[in-house]
C-alpha cells in the first residue's frame, strides 16, 4: 500500500509538472510575439518620424522645395492662339487671315443674295401682273427694267423684244436668264476657289515645316533637342489643320449655294413664263 501511495503521488506530479510546462510554454510564445510587435511599431514610428521630421521643423522650407519641383515639372502654359502663332509664322498668319475674311464675306454675300425673296420680289410680281391686267404694257416694260432683281431683268428683256414677236421674246428671256445664272455663279465660284487654295497653303505649309525638321538634324552635329524639331513638326501639322477647316465648310457651303441657284433659275423661268404667257398669241407688229 505504501509503494502503491508513493507511485501514485510521483504520477500526479509528473502531470502537474508537463502541465505548468505547457503553460510556461504558450505563456512565452505570447510574450515573444508581443514583443516583436512592440519593436516593429517602434521601427515604424521612427520611420516615419524621421520622414515627417524635417517638414515639421521646417515647413517653409519644405513648402519651397515642393513649389521649386513643381515649377520644374510644369513648364508655364500658353493660350492656344500664342501657340497657332508662333507655331505658323507671320506669313501663314496673314495668309490664313485673309483666306478666312475673304470666306466669311463670300459667304454672307451669297447668303443674302441667292434668296427667292432678293431674285424674285414678290412686290415686282404683284405690280407688274397688275399692269399687265389693266393693259399698261409700257409701265410694265418700266417697272421691270429699273428693278435689279434676276426677275426683273428677265422681264425687261422680254418685253424689250414683244414688237418682234412672243417667240423673240421667249428668246430674248433665256439669254438674259443664262446672263443672270452666270453672275451668280461666278459669285458663288469664288467660295469653292477659297476651298481649293485653302488645303493647297496647308500642304505647303506642311512641306516647309518638316523641310525646316530635316535642315536642323542635317545642320546638328548631335542630336538635336525635341523641341527644337517641335517648331517645324508644329508648322507642318498646324497648317494642314487650318487649310482643311477652311476648305471643308467652304465647300459645302459652295455646293449648298450650286443647289440653291439651280432651284431658283427653275422658279424664274417658270414664273416668268406664267407672267409673259399672256402675249404668246400676240403676232408681230
Amino acid at each position: 500500500m505504501q509503494i502503491r501511495s508513493i507511485y501514485f503521488c510521483k504520477e500526479k506530479s509528473m502531470q502537474w509538472g508537463v502541465s505548468k510546462s505547457g503553460r510556461q510554454g504558450f505563456m512565452g510564445i505570447v510574450s515573444a510575439g508581443l514583443a516583436k510587435l512592440l519593436v516593429a511599431i517602434a521601427m515604424l514610428s521612427a520611420v516615419g518620424m524621421a520622414a515627417i521630421a524635417p517638414a515639421l521643423l521646417c515647413p517653409q522650407v519644405a513648402m519651397a522645395q515642393d513649389e521649386a519641383a513643381e515649377e520644374e515639372s510644369e513648364p508655364e502654359a500658353e493660350s492656344m492662339l500664342v501657340f497657332y502663332y508662333n507655331a505658323l509664322g507671320i506669313k501663314y498668319v496673314i495668309v490664313f487671315l485673309a483666306l478666312s475674311f475673304g470666306l466669311v464675306a463670300l459667304l454672307v454675300m451669297c447668303f443674302l443674295q441667292i434668296r427667292k425673296a432678293v431674285l424674285m420680289p414678290p412686290a415686282l410680281i404683284q405690280a407688274f401682273e397688275a399692269h399687265l391686267e389693266n393693259k399698261e404694257y409700257q409701265p410694265a416694260y418700266e417697272l421691270a427694267k429699273n428693278d435689279d432683281s434676276y426677275l426683273g431683268h428677265v422681264l425687261a428683256a422680254g418685253m424689250g423684244k414683244l414688237q418682234s414677236g412672243y417667240g423673240a421674246a421667249v428668246e430674248a428671256m433665256q439669254e438674259e436668264e443664262g446672263e443672270q445664272a452666270m453672275k451668280l455663279e461666278h459669285k458663288i465660284s469664288y467660295v469653292s476657289l477659297i476651298g481649293g487654295l485653302a488645303p493647297m497653303f496647308g500642304l505647303l505649309g506642311t512641306v516647309d515645316g518638316m523641310v525646316g525638321a530635316f535642315m536642323i538634324i542635317a545642320k546638328s552635329s548631335t542630336a538635336p533637342k525635341p523641341n527644337e524639331l517641335a517648331i517645324g513638326i508644329s508648322q507642318a501639322l498646324i497648317t494642314t489643320l487650318i487649310g482643311l477647316w477652311l476648305a471643308i465648310p467652304a465647300i459645302a457651303c459652295f455646293a449648298l449655294f450650286k443647289n440653291w441657284l439651280q432651284k431658283l433659275n427653275a422658279d424664274i423661268d417658270v414664273e416668268a413664263m406664267r407672267l409673259m404667257a399672256r402675249f404668246q398669241n400676240m403676232g408681230k407688229k
